[in-house]
């Protein structure tokens, strides 16, 4: 790259730019111009290495304030310093060269060690200010690539923890004699029913993302009955109260197996699967388990895949019944006849009914 090292004078008065000349070749190599035209022509054809340029504000065929509007729609003056030189001394003038991009202006008779350190300091700042450009780009750059990489990672750790979430999923719904379609099913349920609250309920904050979050995090809501005894996850007639009561373990136990044993690496998502796997049979009336919880105090990710759980338990077949037809399932939940649940929830879950039938249909188990 060729070195900045010389000073451009535009200075109509041959005497005063001999003047600017002689003070400043000892620092600079030296192009005089005589007017705007020439100026132009000069700083053209020597641009790379010019390091400054000292402007007169009165000259022929083109002025000051021509040059400096002709390259500013070039956006030279962003780099290269430019320093007015003139004999005006009103605000409004100096206010007008500022807004086109000059750094400082030299005044009129000329005072040679003034000069010379008005120009030192505008040539080290501007310096310091490409530098600083520099700086911030290669920064920027820097932190795009680092983001690229980050962004990258996650999208691999994501893929990992699905495929994890679905490798566990998949055995607790092998070992329960359910289809692998249960576990698609409450995961489309839950984003169905998650959309329907965001739409009615901002007060829950949902979002897009978060709703994907909890339909990944739901995969794993039954992750605690790989800890319960075939004898009773298996059984096809009604559960005896101790078998019941062992059952209902398998909220807590899920929640233990999450938190000690599942390593899901976004945090999220783990989260949500924990709060899930352990609340999702809490009612709304506080008449739930294993902790009793009571109306909002109940996540909304675990209401959610509450409702969306059970709407599929009475619309599937399984070991101990048959499949209820989805507007029987819908009254019964309606009804009340599965357990409390919120009033916005049940009017989210009525306004997603025909979506919901979709999916099931969609989704529908092979017989």
């Amino acid at each position: 790259m060729m070195k900045r090292d010389t000073m451009l004078i535009f200075e109509d008065n041959s005497i005063e730019r001999e003047i600017l000349a002689e003070l400043f070749k000892p620092d600079y190599k030296i192009l005089e111009a005589a007017n705007g035209k020439e100026g132009i022509e000069l700083l053209n054809s020597h641009f790379s290495s010019i390091a400054v340029v000292l402007l007169d504000h009165f000259m022929p065929v083109m002025d000051g304030f021509k040059v400096l509007e002709r390259l500013h729609e070039k956006k030279i003056l962003n780099k290269i310093p430019f320093i007015m030189v003139t004999g005006q001394d009103s605000a409004e003038f100096e206010k007008q060269g500022y807004e086109y991009g000059i750094v400082s202006y030299i005044k009129k008779p000329y005072q040679p060690e003034v000069i010379k350190q008005v120009v030192s300091n505008a040539t080290g700042w501007f310096q310091y200010k490409l530098q600083l450009e520099v700086v911030v780009k290669r920064q920027n750059e820097n932190i795009k690539k680092q983001n690229e990489i980050l962004r990258q990672q996650a999208k691999k750790l994501s893929h990992m923890n699905k495929i994890l979430i679905d490798s566990l999923s998949n055995i607790v719904e092998f070992r329960n004699l359910e289809s692998k379609l249960h576990i698609k099913r409450i995961r489309e349920f839950s984003l169905c029913l998650g959309k329907s609250i965001m739409k009615l309920y901002p007060e829950y904050d949902l979002t897009s993302e978060k709703l994907v979050q909890i339909g990944w995090a739901s995969s794993l809501h039954d992750i605690g009955k790989i800890a319960i005894p075939d004898s009773i996850i298996l059984k096809s007639g009604k559960l005896t109260a101790d078998e019941f009561e062992y059952m209902k373990s398998h909220t807590t136990k899920g929640a233990e197996i999450i938190a000690q044993t599942v390593h899901l690496s976004d945090e999220a998502i783990y989260d949500y699967a924990y709060d899930i796997a352990r609340h999702h049979h809490e009612k709304y009336d506080g008449k739930g388990y294993p902790d009793g919880l009571k109306g909002d105090e109940i996540s909304i990710a675990a209401q959610i895949v509450s409702l969306v759980d059970i709407y599929d338990a009475l619309t599937s077949k399984r070991v101990y019944k048959t499949a209820y037809e989805p507007d029987k399932a819908y009254q019964m939940i309606i009804n009340g006849d599965s357990g409390a649940f919120s009033p916005k929830l049940l009017k989210a879950f009525a306004e997603a009914k025909n979506e919901f039938e979709k999916l099931l249909n969609k989704y529908r188990d092979e017989d």
